[in-house]
């Protein structure tokens, strides 16, 4: 240090002057590289994550931060990593699901014609989403992007519930078969079906669900425990719930007409 200290530099007038002169030379610690992201200087702050999910810890972290750490001038915090890859990545497939929606909504509207039959339908996706929600508060507690698919994937199979039920109805009526007979008979003729389906999808999804700690089911497991969880509900309540929706408002429907 001494040596450093009596290194002898230029001064603006020609003379050689020693460099304790103009800066103080002591010894401290810092960072052996700086690194920096457009054209700014960042340290890199990393952790794992453990039995918790990413997002909660990151939102407990932003909260302690507030609350502890007043930072100097030009400083920022930014959170990054796989979080801010996560964050990306729910906001595009929410407005994915919007979008499978709406082009659902535009099929059903397409093949019958009808709003209101397009919405009857459509009553399905709830009645899967019960099943869903329950699956992932009764399991790991997170909405992942995995569970985010697997809604996704649900919303067809849900649809097409309604669809093999109500199809069924509109060829009965033509037939001239009543109203009451129409609903009691064609969600017989379509139980076999509906059933049939949703437990050979069940029977597959099992061994996915079941094995969500073995390496490699980080994805498929909270996939398959939502769209398992949306089949019980939306198999059951469907049965259920769409006809009686559907003779409710055809026999309004036949009211207003006589």
């Amino acid at each position: 240090m001494e040596n450093i200290k009596n290194v002898l530099i230029d001064s603006h007038n020609g003379l050689k002057i020693p460099l304790y002169y103009v800066a103080d030379i002591t010894s401290t610690t810092g960072p052996n590289t700086i690194n920096r992201e457009n054209v700014q200087r960042k340290i890199v702050v990393s952790a794992n994550v453990a039995e918790r999910d990413l997002r909660g810890v990151v939102n407990e972290i932003k909260e302690k931060v507030d609350q502890n750490i007043v930072l100097p001038e030009n400083y920022r915090i930014k959170y990054g990593g796989q979080f801010e890859s996560e964050e990306k990545a729910s906001k595009i497939l929410f407005f994915t699901s919007l979008l499978a929606l709406f082009i659902i909504f535009l099929l059903l509207y397409q093949e019958f014609k009808n709003l209101k039959i397009a919405g009857i339908i459509l009553l399905n996706l709830p009645l899967a989403l019960i099943g869903g929600v329950l699956s992932i508060w009764f399991t790991s507690g997170i909405i992942s992007i995995p569970s985010i698919i697997g809604f996704i994937t649900l919303f067809g199979i849900a649809t097409r519930n309604g669809i093999l039920l109500v199809s069924r109805y509109q060829v009965l009526q033509k037939q001239g078969v009543n109203l009451y007979d129409t609903v009691i008979k064609g969600s017989l003729d379509r139980l076999n079906p509906i059933l049939m389906t949703a437990l050979t999808t069940a029977l597959a999804l099992i061994p996915l669900a079941l094995t969500g700690d073995l390496p490699g089911n980080e994805i498929q497991s909270p996939m398959a425990k939502v769209i398992l969880g949306g089949l019980l509900s939306s198999t059951l309540l469907n049965i259920f719930i769409v006809p009686i929706v559907y003779y409710l408002s055809n026999i309004k429907q036949q009211k207003n007409e006589i």
